[in-house]
């Protein structure tokens, strides 16, 4: 296997790695480079030269910092977040997308009660549909934001960030680890540049615990088997507690004098309590269903909306209520093709 072969090779790329080969830039702070190892060799059991080997080839890159400290998304309103995946286009890819692979996707729907809609909608929202998958070496980019992640500003902001690093040192020695275990080469992958990867924008850790073996190759390959994507995508909801057949989000109407502060995403709130908050479904549920209350700024003012416990599980994915309403909102552009062509 190419992952066998190159593993076999870094003994050697350790002797030759340094500034001039490699690494650039600044040099991590010794304490946190020990600690380092010690997890990646206690934590992960990799051999400790392997470990020195890839950090010895690691880059730090500016413009990853860069981005990380500007989110694109991160400060747009929903009437100016919601353009940017419920276009013409993607919808229409996305139908196209779901019907050359109606066959795997029912497959994966029957076996998991993930809808094959949204499976698609997450792979147009991360990577339109696998044509952007990321361009920053994940190495780098875990490597950068693992020892050098930016900490300024106010004592708990620093704490946060502090917090930050230490996941993406996590991330990076789990990357290590994951590509021992599915043969990968892990100079070569690229991803996104806070190092998620693959068609569905895994984290390393969430390659790790949640992906799957669609195709049954005995390998996990999110790069480049359409059967493991599909999979993989619906395990992910299936672990965080997807509900079949459960409905995902509904728009609220508010009475006058309505007001509600949720705590969090999560569906707690029953809909009577939320009604008694002045809050109530548009449509008739039939059920008292948990949910929870999400108010954005939208195009023609503010919008309410319930979420149910699958909006939270797509939050799982994308901690942003903005992320999951335009997953779901796309979700049913893409389903109504499908739902078109089985009516009589």
């Amino acid at each position: 296997m190419p992952g066998i072969r190159f593993r076999l090779l870094l003994p050697f790329l350790s002797l030759l790695a340094g500034p001039a080969f490699g690494q650039s830039g600044p040099v991590p702070d010794p304490g946190l480079r020990a600690e380092f190892l010690a997890q990646a060799t206690g934590k992960y059991g990799l051999p400790a030269g392997e470990v020195e080997a890839w950090l010895a080839r690691a880059s730090y890159r500016q413009s990853i910092v860069d981005a990380m400290a500007r989110p694109a998304e991160a400060v747009k309103p929903w009437k100016d977040y919601r353009p940017i995946f419920l276009t013409g286009k993607r919808i229409a890819d996305g139908r196209l997308f779901l019907a050359r692979h109606r066959e795997a996707l029912a497959k994966v729907e029957a076996d998991t009660g993930v809808p094959a809609e949204m499976i698609v909608a997450i792979l147009g929202v991360e990577t339109s549909y696998g044509s952007i998958t990321g361009s920053y070496p994940v190495l780098d980019a875990l490597y950068t934001l693992g020892f050098f992640y930016p900490a300024s500003g106010k004592p708990e902001q620093v704490e946060r960030e502090r917090r930050r690093g230490a996941f993406f040192r996590d991330e990076l020695a789990q990357v290590m680890r994951l590509a021992d275990e599915e043969g990968l080469d892990l100079a070569s992958l690229r991803g996104s540049y806070a190092g998620a990867m693959g068609w569905g924008q895994f984290m390393p850790s969430s390659y790790r615990a949640y992906a799957r073996d669609g195709d049954g190759d005995g390998r996990r390959d999110l790069f480049r088997s359409l059967p493991d994507v599909f999979a993989s995508v619906a395990n992910y909801f299936v672990a965080h507690g997807w509900e079949p057949g459960a409905p995902v989000a509904m728009p609220a109407v508010a009475g006058e004098g309505a007001r509600f502060q949720p705590d969090g995403l999560e569906a707690r709130y029953s809909l009577a309590e939320l009604g008694e908050a002045g809050f109530r479904p548009a449509q008739a549920l039939g059920e008292d269903r948990p949910a929870t209350l999400v108010t954005l700024e939208g195009d023609a003012g503010v919008e309410h909306w319930l979420g149910f416990r699958n909006f939270y599980v797509i939050t799982r994915y994308n901690r942003s209520p903005m992320y999951a309403l335009a997953v779901y909102q796309l979700s049913r552009e893409i389903a109504a093709a499908r739902e078109a062509a089985l009516a009589p």
